[in-house]
């Protein structure tokens, strides 16, 4: 009772002022650690469980999981504990969480490529950072429950704290790509978020004070409150389906664009911070966006995701879609909260709606991270979400009339037929942008135009994406297959075998050269007059005893290989081992290499648990758009230089379509003191069928290894700027964008 003495007597005006002050700074404090350190521990965790787009979206999970069970935390200290021992409980919680931080991953921990990664992710999110995260996840549905029982205002609907809390969010999440990543360093950060969770114990225990001291009387009676002070099943059951909608298709979108672009924080938050903005613009009386309006215009985006995730989006740039994406899931994801909102119950059941909620953002993260990837071969996931967001505003208008599902089924054969004869129309797979573009705008308009007919609408939408849907899953593919790293696809064109990951081409081979004992051609980025083969058919590469080549591929660089030499490659990704070691899909290995070994694992984890010695390292995991930059830190290469000879040569296959990696490899060159050089050829005239341009650098200590290659105008030297290396520590990806 020390701590309600130790609190003044205050004023009515005073109180109405102070308490929701309190409240808001600590409820505000709270959601910028909790979602701040999200993409705060996931960058901890990229050197060590490797980079793909499924880690974040794994870590996804485990965040959603972990908030559900605060949520459930809350809902049962709230309900069960008088206030005074919920302020002692929970102010233990804390204490307890302070012995996990500063954050940081045990030295002692080993990536096994052998067991599942899905598994050791959670696992290390759950050791590293569960116990804080737990701590801030109950904070946003207990710290309104203790101000619903004060005498502040608006304490019978306290959601309003909901709108800072994620704020806080917000503000957190674009803080860490924009500001802390860059220019403090993911270590510097830690101890910085340390302390600013220890400030928030202090507000937290002057929130649990003053909930205690202005304490309504038990008798006193509540303001009259329209909303409905029960929870049936089917409200339930609706809070958590809406509340799943925008968490998978936020997830869907991440995936979809880092497979890409790569797995980095940037693209990982910005999705998560538009889906946090839209309960900021939503959770409130006086909403940024009207009603009217958002009903208008959210069947329209529901559209445009619908085309972006069908197949007919096939050769669309990813840039332009991460572009259209983004408004998109705004107002989608602002109508679904908005929704919400309109059905959040009394504040006596406050903490059940929001653990329904929970439950529905946990589910969207288990469909996505666990079931897709078991279950579909394909990123199925992004338009299965599209569907289910366009039937929130038909569960909105209640149960469609058999005119509605007729008008819904003719408008998407209509729509599903318009986009065939597009296709057509450009003679190949993918439609031209130009139409594309046409398409997209013809499409949202027809559902703006009948946005009153909301249940055809979304009938039209879902039917569309089914068709689609079906007619992709009967289309010529030798192999279709994902793997927790990405989607892969094998199949046949104009008389060549393609493999693709996502949306880039990553090999191929001329089909009438698949027959035993045939010596396949490197096409690609590797064909004969490449720059990589240049580097390993030089008398100096012809001599090399020993070769290592990160990023297998279809295995190309293999037929490179000469009698004597032993070549060892490094895949992260055990599917696309398989696909190049299968003689009925590619033959480059079985042909030329069949005697090489592939070490599974992401390459950096695992040559560091290897001592062995090349003479040559190609690094050829960076020419996919999606660049692992935990692979191009100084530490990164400092390791590939314990695993070289001296007189050896780092060979970084860097082509890229939105990075250019050549100043921040000739940074990391000065720095650790070896000659930088690079080859790009991309303004050369080739021709030849199945080849590619590509831009190829080498860095060495040898200075006669580089000087050879610069005999050949086509090479230059690369002059690095004054700008710091990257570590894994500090880097900024965006600094090396086109």
């Amino acid at each position: 009772m020390a701590l309600l003495d130790s609190v003044p007597t205050v004023k009515p005006r005073a109180i109405g002022l102070a308490l929701p002050v309190i409240f808001t700074l600590t409820i505000f404090l709270s959601a910028s650690l909790l979602f701040f350190v999200q993409p705060l521990f996931a960058a901890l965790v990229l050197p060590h469980i490797g980079g793909a787009p499924a880690v974040w979206t794994t870590a996804m999970l485990f965040f959603q999981v972990v908030l559900l069970f605060g949520y459930v935390y809350a809902h049962l200290l709230s309900k069960y504990v008088p206030l005074g021992w919920q302020l002692g409980v929970h102010a233990a919680f804390w204490v307890l969480a302070l012995a996990f931080l500063p954050l940081s991953i045990s030295d002692g921990w080993r990536y096994d490529p052998q067991a599942s990664t899905t598994w050791q992710t959670l696992s290390l999110f759950a050791v590293g950072v569960g116990i804080p995260f737990a701590m801030l996840s109950a904070n946003a549905p207990l710290l309104q429950s203790w101000y619903s029982k004060t005498t502040g205002p608006s304490a019978q609907d306290p959601y309003f704290l909901y709108g800072s809390s994620n704020l806080g969010s917000l503000i957190a999440l674009l803080a860490f790509p924009l500001l802390a990543a860059p220019y403090l360093g993911a270590t510097v950060t830690a101890w910085g978020w340390t302390a600013i969770f220890v400030l928030f114990g202090g507000f937290l225990l002057a929130s649990g004070g003053l909930a205690l001291h202005f304490k309504k009387p038990t008798d006193q009676s509540l303001p009259n409150d329209e909303r409905v002070d029960t929870v049936s099943l089917i409200t339930g059951l609706k809070w958590v389906f809406i509340a799943f909608v925008p968490s998978s298709l936020m997830l869907a979108i991440t995936t979809k664009v880092s497979t890409d672009m790569g797995a980095m924080p940037l693209i990982w938050v910005v999705p998560l911070a538009i889906y946090i903005f839209s309960f900021v613009v939503t959770f409130t009386n006086r909403p940024l966006i009207p009603d009217q309006a958002l009903s208008k215009f959210y069947l329209a985006c529901c559209a445009i995701m619908a085309f972006l995730m069908s197949g007919y989006s096939q050769g669309f740039p990813t840039w332009a879609s991460a572009l259209l994406f983004a408004p998109a899931l705004m107002v989608v994801a602002a109508y679904a909260h908005r929704q919400l909102y309109l059905l959040r119950p009394a504040s006596s059941h406050l903490t059940v709606f929001y653990i329904c909620m929970s439950v529905g953002g946990a589910l969207g993260g288990l469909f996505n991270s666990i079931i897709a990837p078991t279950v579909f071969d394909k990123l199925h996931e992004g338009w299965i979400s599209v569907a289910c967001a366009a039937c929130i505003g038909a569960i909105a208008m209640g149960r469609p009339s058999v005119r509605n599902i007729a008008i819904g089924i003719a408008l998407a054969i209509v729509a599903q037929e318009a986009f065939d004869t597009l296709r057509n129309m450009t003679g190949g797979p993918a439609i031209q942008v130009e139409y594309q573009l046409i398409a997209i705008a013809v499409f949202a308009s027809a559902v703006v135009a009948f946005w009153r007919s909301l249940v055809a609408m979304a009938l039209a939408i879902s039917v569309f994406l089914l068709l689609d849907a079906g007619s992709r899953t009967t289309s010529h593919h030798l192999f279709q297959d994902r793997s927790f790293f990405g989607t892969h696809s094998i199949y046949d064109q104009d008389n060549v075998r393609i493999y693709g990951n996502g949306t880039t081409i990553h090999g191929y081979q001329f089909i009438d050269e698949l027959e035993p004992g045939v010596r396949p051609t490197p096409l690609s980025y590797y064909h004969p007059e490449s720059p990589m083969a240049q580097v390993l058919t030089t008398s100096e590469g012809l001599d090399t005893a020993n070769v290592a080549v990160v990023g297998l591929g279809v295995g190309s660089l293999a037929c490179y290989a000469k009698p004597g030499q032993t070549w060892e490659f490094y895949e992260i990704d055990h599917m696309v081992d398989q696909a190049a070691r299968t003689p009925s899909l590619f033959t480059f290995m079985s042909e030329c290499a069949p005697g090489s070994s592939t070490h599974l694992g992401d390459a950096r984890i695992v040559l560091a648990q290897h001592d062995v010695s090349f003479d040559i390292m190609v690094l050829d995991a960076y020419s996919s758009d999606s660049i692992p930059v935990h692979l191009v830190t100084i530490e990164a290469v400092e390791m590939y230089l314990d695993r070289l000879a001296k007189d050896g040569q780092l060979v970084f296959h860097i082509s890229n379509r939105y990075y250019d990696l050549s100043q921040p490899l000739a940074r990391i060159a000065r720095d650790l003191g070896l000659n930088a050089i690079i080859r790009d050829d991309r303004d050369e005239r080739i021709t030849a069928k199945g080849t590619q341009p590509s831009v190829v650098m080498v860095l060495s200590a040898d200075t006669s290894r580089t000087d050879k290659l610069l005999q050949d105008p086509r090479w230059q030297i690369v002059r690095p700027d004054h700008k710091p290396a990257w570590t894994d520590d500090r880097s900024n990806i965006l600094s090396a964008l086109k």
